[in-house]
């Protein structure tokens, strides 16, 4: 008998190495190289030593008959809109998070709506009992449904409980860290373990045509745990994003197959649950200072939905040899940039001050666009003069000081405009803009003319004459 072959895998990165070792090379961890056994791995199990003859498999033409309905519609507009609108049956979905962030919450509402539309959904618990389950299921108002439980780990098992029935069109594994599948001889949680499960429930997807929403772990980067590959194998990934100290959450997709990527569906946690927040702006610009300095308020775009944000600055002097950069919401190199074209181009001499950059209510921005709000309330700050209360701010700043037109200038408008706000600030050279609007639009082509619309009060206020 052939001796089995040995590996050592990190838990953390999937890489392989063939001797043990305390740090891994790829991700730089210590102490998470774990041996494990090559043949229980993918395409692992009894027949793995013996070559066998491989199968014919019928080639069908790209044209021809679709299923009627492609997609399985929650009825849950956010869920839906991050999905791009609605489940696509035969599909596999990873859902990450941090612990307590409301995934299993979300899960069970999605459920239950499925259930009540008349989907068959399957309910697999590998960290709660199925009376831990109905538990959460009554607190959500969801024990009134159809939703079939189960608590298992075991992926044979789970898939041999679903051939006996009829197909669900909804399968919900919560979560794939806790599944074991009997191929794989490492423990429960570990990256051959993952990618075993991962495989056969995508497996099953792809050939019985049932939706599967696999929830995953994640690490302390916020990553989701286990091999990348993973997020690879699945058709969409969702990220269920939220800070500690505020009641909304964002899904937010990252991968789809299916639908365009950077879209979020925005929800309130509540004591029944989560609550669909149709328009987010409003949530974000709730608790508004306007006449405070340092606050600019940005249009964004996050997927093809934009949302209006309040970006808050304070610069104040530093009494220490390295002043301080606070961020919270934004990227950090990027404001370090923005720092360096005030100072280069505009004379703006922030090098002895301290300077904290928030993005109101917790949310995160991850587009260039921001650049021109950032500058207007840094400078804001700076010179203690106020923005207009009625103005958003949109625009690229470049290396050489000039502002750079941004995509979907017509929606930020067009948001902003139903919002309440009467003037934008925006590049000059902006080419997709409404005919006609009821904005008063304030061009900027380099950023020295912002500092001195700012700085010297050339921006009227609400109600002024222009």
């Amino acid at each position: 008998m052939a001796k089995s072959k040995l590996t050592f895998i990190c838990q953390a990165c999937g890489a392989v190495y063939t001797r043990w070792q305390g740090k891994c090379d790829a991700c730089g961890e210590w102490n998470t190289i774990v041996e494990e056994n090559a043949s229980g791995g993918i395409g692992g199990g009894p027949q793995r030593g013996a070559r066998r003859k491989g199968r014919p498999s019928a080639l069908l033409p790209l044209s021809g008959e679709i299923e009627e309905a492609p997609r399985i519609v929650s009825g849950i507009g956010e869920l839906d809109r991050a999905t791009g609108g609605g489940i696509v049956r035969g599909s596999a979905i990873l859902i990450g998070g941090d612990p307590g962030i409301g995934k299993s919450t979300l899960l069970m509402q999605a459920a239950a709506a499925l259930s009540r539309r008349k989907s068959s959904v399957v309910y697999v618990s590998g960290e709660e009992a199925v009376a831990q389950v109905r538990l959460r299921a009554q607190r959500l108002n969801a024990a009134d449904t159809d939703v079939q439980l189960m608590a298992e780990t075991n992926v044979e098992d789970i898939l041999a409980t679903l051939a006996e029935g009829r197909r669900p069109d909804l399968l919900i594994i919560d979560s794939i860290q806790t599944l074991w599948s009997d191929l794989a001889e490492s423990a429960p949680g570990t990256v051959t373990q993952v990618r075993a499960g991962v495989q056969a429930l995508v497996k099953y997807a792809k050939s019985s045509g049932a939706a599967v929403i696999l929830v995953g772990h994640v690490t302390k980067d916020g990553q989701i745990a286990g091999p990348r590959v993973v997020e690879h194998m699945v058709d969409a990934v969702l990220y269920f994003e939220g800070e500690g100290g505020h009641h909304f959450r964002i899904l937010r997709t990252v991968k789809n197959r299916f639908g365009p990527t950077d879209e979020i569906g925005v929800f309130e946690m509540g004591g029944e649950g989560l609550r669909e927040v149709g328009n987010p702006s409003e949530l974000f610009l709730g608790e508004r200072n306007a006449k405070s300095p340092g606050a600019a308020v940005f249009a964004g775009m996050e997927g093809t939905r934009p949302v209006l944000v309040e970006i808050q600055a304070l610069v104040a002097p530093s009494a220490l040899g390295t002043p301080r950069r606070a961020v919270v919401g934004w990227d950090q190199p990027r404001l370090a940039m923005v720092l360096a074209v005030l100072d280069a181009h505009c004379g703006v001499r922030l090098g002895q001050h301290d300077v904290y950059l928030n993005v109101a209510g917790g949310f995160r921005i991850s587009e260039p666009a921001a650049d021109l709000a950032v500058a207007a309330a840094l400078v804001s700050s700076l010179s203690g003069a106020p923005l207009p209360a009625d103005g958003v701010y949109f625009g690229e700043v470049s290396l050489s000081g000039a502002v750079r037109p941004v995509a979907h200038a017509a929606q930020r408008l067009k948001e902003a405009e139903k919002l309440g706000f009467s003037r934008a600030v925006l590049p000059a050279a902006s080419s997709d803009l409404p005919k006609s609007h009821g904005m008063r639009v304030e061009d900027v082509e380099a950023l020295p003319d912002l500092v001195a619309k700012v700085a010297g009060g050339a921006i009227p206020r609400s109600g002024d004459e222009t």
